[in-house]
Formats: structure tokens, sequence, C-alpha cells
């Protein structure tokens, strides 16, 4: 749900390698696996517990968190990378919540996971309406309108038992991997397109 058009910087050193990684559009696609099989494993197997499922969602909040992380070097200055690494924290703190025994329950869960996607899918949004030169704009909206619309669902309906949270949440985490990976895609067009490098194309965008 984060913007993927950011502009890497140019200064040489571990940023500069971690700002080609997060720019790459195969690490945006890695950020949409890492929602799929979650969600994927989740409506395959309804009948998880709670325990299981919040070790699942747990994981996959930590690791969307790494991933965000590395795209914030992706972004073309301090003022543009700030949304994405309160994001990014947002993730690993809703990722811990998930892992610690005392909120192994379904309204806890519900609350976690909902604020998370609330709140990156908003930061997300503003992003792609404000920037100038954004590809595939539209693509970036509908992604971050599904982020959101899944954090509002899940305050708003908060399952009554954990196989409905299972299913809830396996739903909505296949529907914005799918999403992302049409991001990612249209980002791996968006390169070739223009027939150069990431960081030469970043040279003329932003998040």
């Amino acid at each position: 749900m984060v913007s993927p058009f950011g502009t890497a910087p140019t200064t040489a050193g571990p940023a500069d390698r971690l700002a080609r990684l997060g720019a790459s559009w195969t690490w945006f696609l890695g950020a949409a696996v890492v929602t799929l099989v979650p969600g994927v494993m989740a409506l395959v197997w309804p009948d998880a517990t709670l325990h299981v499922l919040g070790v699942l969602i747990g994981l996959y909040l930590l690791a969307t968190g790494a991933f965000r992380f590395v795209m914030v070097f992706g972004r073309r200055d301090a003022g543009e990378r700030l949304p994405g690494l309160l994001v990014a924290v947002l993730f690993v703190l809703g990722g811990v919540l998930c892992l610690r025994h005392p909120l192994q329950t379904v309204a806890a869960l519900s609350l976690v996971v909902g604020a998370v996607w609330l709140v990156s899918g908003v930061v997300a949004l503003y992003g792609a309406v404000a920037a100038e030169h954004l590809p595939r704009r539209g693509l970036v909206v509908a992604v971050a309108v599904l982020g959101i619309a899944a954090g509002i669902v899940v305050l708003a309906l908060p399952a009554e038992s954990a196989r409905a949270l299972t299913r809830l949440l396996g739903l909505w985490l296949v529907l914005l991997g799918l999403a992302e990976t049409a991001l990612a895609l249209a980002w791996r067009s968006a390169l070739r397109g223009a027939g150069t490098a990431p960081s030469r194309i970043r040279s003329g965008s932003r998040s």
C-alpha cells in the first residue's frame, strides 16, 4: 500500500544499496507475496486456533514492516521518507503486539490489524494524491483505498469467533496481496517502458 514510485538517492554506501533494492519491482513483488501467502493459508485452514492466527498475522506484520522499511530508502528526500518510515514502524509494532500472548483475543487482533491497515492506507492515499509525477496513479490510489476499506471493515465488523476472524482476515489479505502484485507488475512495466534503470527513472518522479 506504500507507493513504489519514489526517488532513489544518488549517494553511495549502504543507503544507496538499500534504495536500489527498495526501488526494484521484485522487492514490491516480494512484499505482495508476504501479504498473499498468509491470506491463502488462513482461507485453506479456517479452523486454526486463535493463538496460531495471532502468530501468523504477527509474522506477516513484522515481515511487511521490514519490506516497507527498505522501501523508504527509495524516497527522494527526508520529507517523503518520514510517512513511509512511520508506517513501517506501525507494522512492526502491530506484529509485536499480535505475538504477545495477552493479546491473543479476537477483539485484540481485530483492533491491531484493522488500525494498521487503516492508517497505512490513509498514508498511502495521501502520498498518491500529493505526488506530482506518479506513474499508474490510479492503481496506487486503488490499493490505498482497498487498505482503508479493509481496516474499516475489520474495525467496524469484528468477528465473533476465531474461525470467523480467520476467514475475514484471510479474505482481505488475499485481496491486498493481489492488488499489491498488480502494483508491482505495473511498476515493472513503467521501468521497461522508460527503458532505463530504476534509479534513473526516479530522478524525475516521486512517491
